[in-house]
């Protein structure tokens, strides 16, 4: 089972997708991990620090995905088809994460 936090930063990247930040509430996010509000703020110490959380972890997954699409097209791939295969990966990427949408586009 994963742990709170893991939990917590499901839970607002779900509440994200269906709300602006603002309208993102703590007691929503606590609720929908199944722990106490104490709980996420003793992971997290407030909503922003919630939020770069949240940024940071889907940052981390986004460089990751470029990493792997950068290797992906195979050994006898050159440059362009690396690039390509990444601009690829992205766009797929941006299209399904709100998170990745938003850093791309302002």
């Amino acid at each position: 089972m994963p742990a709170a936090r893991e939990l917590l930063l499901d839970a607002a990247f779900a509440a994200l997708g269906a709300r602006p930040w603002i309208g993102v509430r703590m007691v929503d996010v606590a609720a929908a991990a199944g722990v106490s509000r104490q709980t996420l703020y003793n992971e997290f110490g407030s909503k922003d620090g919630l939020a770069r959380a949240l940024v940071r972890r889907e940052a981390e997954s986004f460089l990751a995905g470029v990493e792997r699409a950068l290797g992906g097209p195979g050994p006898g791939a050159d440059a362009g088809d690396r690039c390509a295969a990444t601009a690829a990966w992205i766009l797929r990427t941006a299209r399904a994460n709100p998170l990745v949408r938003a850093a791309l586009t302002g």
